[in-house]
């Protein structure tokens, strides 16, 4: 990621309305989102289970701001026909975002861990570096969420049941599973009161991505 913010996603979709998700997510959602101003990338990931169909979606973001600013806003109180089909099915349903407070490494990772955290580390810079010396981690992100912006009310928000909300996030992506169980023992050992309140450590696998710097919407 280049910007200094993002937006951070989780949902369940049901086994019947997977295909209508995915190709709202890859046809209209994504592009929707990356061609509003202040909107850079997104990467959609699907967690690696099969007892359910649960996805998470990253947003880079130019600057925090975005989240609610006038281009954004406009998207979430005016959402598409599609949209209002799919948002009310979508479950276990959070959303949040803010400012990258720390990054380490290079590149992406085709195996990630996005934890919920709900303490953000005392040093996030040197944490992020720590973890991206692990063996075969390709890239570490934290986050701090911003609630205030994270929470304004919106149309779309409306469709949905309670998002709750979460403090930060922590990103770590890795060349393989193997990679990434080692990297979360490492940040047990380096940041217990970090990972202790943290989200279900969770593997999701890279399916989707779209760059708007790089894409031809024509």
């Amino acid at each position: 990621m280049r910007g200094t913010g993002f937006l951070a996603i989780w949902s369940d979709v049901e086994a019947h309305d997977l295909t209508d998700y995915r190709h709202w997510l890859t046809r209209e959602h994504t592009t929707e989102r990356v061609t509003t101003k202040g909107f850079l990338a997104s990467r959609v990931f699907r967690a690696a289970r099969d007892d359910i169909n649960r996805f998470f979606i990253l947003y880079e973001l130019g600057t925090p701001e975005v989240l609610d600013g006038e281009a954004y806003l406009a998207r979430l109180n005016a959402p598409t026909p599609w949209s209002r089909r799919i948002m009310p099915k979508l479950g276990n349903f959070m959303r949040g975002g803010g400012v990258m407070i720390a990054r380490g490494g290079r590149g992406e990772g085709a195996s990630i861990v996005a934890l919920r955290i709900e303490t953000l580390p005392k040093d996030p810079q040197g944490l992020a570096q720590a973890l991206v010396a692990c063996d075969g981690v390709a890239a570490v992100q934290i986050g701090a969420t911003d609630e205030a912006r994270t929470s304004v009310r919106t149309t779309e928000k409306g469709m949905r049941k309670n998002e709750g909300f979460f403090a930060g996030l922590l990103l770590i992506e890795a060349l393989d599973v193997a990679s990434l169980q080692g990297a979360l023992q490492r940040a047990s050992e380096l940041a217990p009161d970090v990972m202790t309140g943290a989200s279900e450590p969770e593997v999701y696998q890279s399916m989707f991505a779209l760059d708007a710097r790089i894409a031809d919407f024509g």
